[in-house]
């Protein structure tokens, strides 16, 4: 696809924030708003949180998808994730063999912890910007994103 010298100097900006944010992610920098909570542990309560978010049954399958891990690694992740008491299975009332993972209160209560830490530091991070400003980031960023995972959709 050609761009134009705009076009490109506009995409590298967003490249350049890009990586900022996912070598920021790879520390687990927003994860470590929460000092009680191992960012291993947390990105599985995220994703069975993710997952009850959209009204359906999470199993280690969606956690490894999720996680973009192999099923082993899921499993054991939450193997861990369960011994902590911060998720539990159940049995899946449709299909015997399958486990469907739900949060424990105790893991809820982590949820919001860190919900309420990762929004602090957004609300720092745009602490100057208008209200206009900050809808018009999240709705951007929110498409941005849908861009990004209709790509991925599409490349495989």
């Amino acid at each position: 696809m050609q761009h134009d010298d705009e076009d490109a100097r506009v995409l590298a900006v967003i490249e350049g924030a890009m990586v900022t944010i996912r070598r920021r992610q790879t520390r687990r920098a927003l994860a470590r708003s929460s000092p009680e909570a191992d960012p291993a542990l947390f990105d599985v309560v995220d994703a069975v949180e993710g997952g009850a978010a959209g009204e359906r049954p999470v199993t280690v399958t969606d956690i490894a998808s999720a996680l973009d891990v192999a099923q082993p690694r899921a499993s054991k992740l939450v193997a861990n994730a369960v011994e902590a008491g911060l998720i539990r299975r159940e049995a899946d009332q449709r299909d015997g063999r399958k486990a469907l993972l739900v949060l424990t209160v105790t893991g809820r209560e982590l949820c919001e912890r860190v919900h309420e830490a990762r929004r602090g530091r957004f609300a720092d991070a745009t602490r100057n910007w208008s209200r206009a400003e900050r809808a018009a980031f999240a709705q951007l960023l929110a498409r941005f994103v849908d861009g990004l995972t209709e790509t991925a959709a599409e490349r495989y």
